[in-house]
This record gives C-alpha cells, sequence and structure tokens, in this order.
C-alpha cells in the first residue's frame, strides 16, 4: 500500500546541488522571474495606456519598489515573526546573510505582509520625487503582481519550507524536514492508518497540506487572472485594482492559513476556540494566526480603500461635469443686474 504522497525526491533548493561551492538556491531565481514576470506586465499596461512613460522610468520605480519589499519583508521576518529577541539585541544581523564562519546563508526569514508594506512605501516615495500620478502607478502594479508572486510560492515549495497542518487527504504530502510524531500517541495513529503509513518506529513524519502549492494556485494564478482578465478591463475609478488586490489577497490567504501550519514559537495569537489546540492540526475555526491578523487588516484596509477612493472619483466627476455652485451664483445675479 502507498505511504501517502512523498515530496519529491529530485528536487534540492540548490539549482546545482553537485556543486556547492556555487550556492545559487531555486528561491532566489524564483524571485528574479517573479519581479521579471510582473515588470512586463506592467510595462504592458503602459502601453496599452498610452502612458508615454520610458523604460528607465519603469525600471527605477521597480527597483525602489524591490528595495522597498526587502527590507519591509526582512524588518517584519525578523523582528514580529522571529521571537526569541536576538534582532531586537542585535539589530545588525538583520541584513548580515552570513553565518559563523564567514558562510553565505542568504537572508532566511521574510515576511509577506512586511514586504507589502515596504514596497508601498517605496513606490509612494518614488512616486513623490518624480511627480507621477500615483493611484495610476499602484493600479497597474496590483494588476502586474499576483501573477509573479506564484513563482515565490513554488520556490517555498522546492525548498520544502512553509509546509502545512497535518491531514489524511489523497493530495497530503510528506514533506521530509517537517517534525515528527510520538507514534504513541492516538491521534497520530488515526492519521498515520487513514494515510497508510505503516508505524515501525517512535516516531513518524505524517503527510501535510502542500500550502505552498495553494497560495501559489489561488493567491497567485487565481487572484492574478482575476485582476488581469476583470478588474484591468474595469475603468470604474482609479484605486479599484489597488483596494482589490489587497482585499482579494487577504481573503485568499485568510482561509489557506486554516491549512497552513503557523509558526511554531507564535502559536495562535488570537485562541477564541480551543486555546489548547495543536498547531499542526486543523480543530477549530476559532483560533486565529499572525497571518490571518494581518490578512484581516488587509481586507479592512483594501475595502476601505475602494470606499474612500470611490467617494473622491464621484466628487471629481460631478465638479468636472457641472460648473462650481460659486460660478453659477455669480452668474445669476449678473442677469438680475441687466
Amino acid at each position: 500500500m502507498l505511504a501517502a504522497v512523498q515530496f519529491p525526491s529530485w528536487l534540492k533548493p540548490e539549482v546545482f546541488p553537485f556543486w556547492p561551492q556555487f550556492p545559487l538556491r531555486w528561491y532566489g531565481l524564483m524571485y528574479l522571474v517573479a519581479f521579471a514576470v510582473a515588470w512586463l506586465l506592467f510595462k504592458r499596461q503602459v502601453k496599452e495606456r498610452q502612458l508615454g512613460h520610458d523604460a528607465d522610468e519603469i525600471a527605477n520605480y521597480f527597483l525602489a519598489a524591490i528595495f522597498g519589499l526587502i527590507i519591509g519583508a526582512r524588518l517584519f521576518g525578523t523582528l514580529v515573526y522571529e521571537t526569541s529577541g536576538l534582532y531586537w539585541q542585535k539589530p545588525w544581523l538583520i541584513f548580515w546573510p552570513f553565518a559563523e564562519g564567514c558562510r553565505f546563508t542568504g537572508l532566511a526569514g521574510m515576511s509577506f505582509h512586511g514586504g507589502v508594506l515596504g514596497g508601498l512605501v517605496a513606490m509612494l516615495i518614488y512616486c513623490k520625487v518624480r511627480k507621477l500620478k500615483t493611484i495610476e502607478w499602484l493600479d497597474m502594479t496590483a494588476v502586474a503582481i499576483p501573477l509573479g508572486y506564484t513563482f515565490g510560492r513554488l520556490g517555498n515549495f522546492i525548498n520544502g519550507e512553509l509546509w502545512g497542518k497535518v491531514s489524511a487527504a489523497p493530495w497530503a504530502m510528506v514533506f521530509p524536514h517537517a517534525p515528527r510524531f510520538s507514534t504513541s500517541l492516538d491521534w497520530v495513529k488515526d492519521f498515520a492508518a487513514k494515510a497508510g503509513i505503516e508505524l515501525t518506529g517512535t516516531l513518524v513524519n505524517l503527510p501535510r497540506h502542500p500550502s505552498q502549492l495553494y497560495e501559489a494556485l489561488f493567491e497567485g494564478i487565481a487572484l492574478g487572472l482575476f485582476m488581469w482578465l476583470v478588474i484591468r478591463k474595469r475603468h470604474a475609478f482609479k484605486g479599484l485594482a489597488t483596494g482589490s488586490f489587497v482585499a482579494g489577497y487577504g481573503v485568499i490567504r485568510f482561509f489557506i492559513e486554516y491549512f497552513r501550519e503557523p509558526d511554531s514559537d507564535l502559536g495562535y495569537i488570537i485562541a477564541l476556540g480551543d486555546p489548547t489546540a495543536p498547531t499542526n492540526v486543523f480543530s477549530t475555526p476559532w483560533n486565529f494566526s499572525m497571518g490571518q491578523l494581518l490578512c484581516f487588516l488587509m481586507i479592512i484596509g483594501g475595502l476601505g480603500f475602494i470606499l474612500v477612493r470611490r467617494v473622491i472619483n464621484r466628487r471629481q466627476a460631478l465638479a468636472v461635469a457641472s460648473p462650481s455652485s460659486a460660478e453659477t451664483s455669480a452668474s445669476t445675479r449678473r442677469s438680475r443686474h441687466r
């Protein structure tokens, strides 16, 4: 009997696993692909709208956004999600990519929500300095991001990280680096039996939801197609695309978090259900992770932004369509004195 779905043994984090002196990893390469896809989709929109911005302007905008994204993602990843206090005590390590012995490790530990915030700040500053139409540029960015984001989550999958909660679903997968569980526990025996895994030792690695693939499919491909095929073609008002992306991502990620194991150091931030419920198994919809809390703020922020921009655009449209009350009043007074 086949013991669950095994993580593909041929997938290695390194692009050249046989050449350890050249530490090129798929995760970093996938992010380069993600940025390239977003850049191409952004350029396509600039051409469609006939805005006339040259390639250098777009490239500089993306460089600023990437710079802000990396800073924000790293700050959140180290100061919010890392609970040992190491980076608060030694802040110079936040952007130090080397371990003991000067071994290059990269910047392990990044946060999507921090990256969104950092990238947004950088884009706002760039548009302000360059006197660009901020909302229009943000809208084009919001449409371009999701499809690129798909590759980042594929990089997580190749790394065999950010796995989901234990599951007996037919497509659940055994990740080689996931924590093992004691075979003496009743719930472990139950899951192992459902997954067709024979318990032969004291510890067992149970199958889990491939939550990285869930995110790549729904937060990346599904949301990306919706933004590109639906929102991009709607010219209802400026700001609709930005708010739709923020709220849409928040909704999708909020529900996927139920299948993704929270950080063990943080656990559940809000436990309205069973406060003793384990984080590696879904047991109640009323316990919420840090990711869900941040996604809830994204939903509120995105919907609020849409409402505010709709009111602003409606007022602007009315102001353009009709003369001001002051001009109308002055015209009326002149006609009475004739």
